[in-house]
């Protein structure tokens, strides 16, 4: 819908220009973004490199204690639950699972008979 409204609100206000200008234009803005995709991506590439892959706890936004807190316990924290079941899954098989009481980390050796 604002696709038919800005097409015509462009072409009321704009002349053609001719296709081979267009076309030139067109290489010269895909260079620019291709640079400037590839600095970027080299930008961080070396920042992993010197040791800034996580950036909040190297500019001191993320303590130690966050850092090393597992990502269910985190976004518990987060969300502001208190009590909580955490089952980590990678691909169809099940890795590990705890809960969180209180805020808490509690493991228990339920299988382990």
């Amino acid at each position: 819908m604002i696709y038919k409204w800005w097409h015509s609100f462009i072409r009321k206000r704009t002349k053609p220009i001719p296709e081979d200008f267009a076309v030139l234009w067109k290489k010269r803005l895909s260079l620019v973004y291709g640079f400037l995709a590839w600095n970027a991506f080299g930008l961080v590439v070396y920042s992993i490199y010197q040791g800034k892959s996580d950036w909040a706890h190297y500019y001191g936004l993320k303590s130690d204690e966050d850092k090393n807190m597992s990502p269910g316990h985190s976004w518990a924290n987060t969300l502001g639950i208190k009590n909580a079941k955490v089952i980590r899954i990678s691909g169809i098989s099940k890795v590990d699972e705890y809960d969180i009481v209180d805020g808490k980390e509690v493991r228990s050796n339920k299988g382990n008979n």
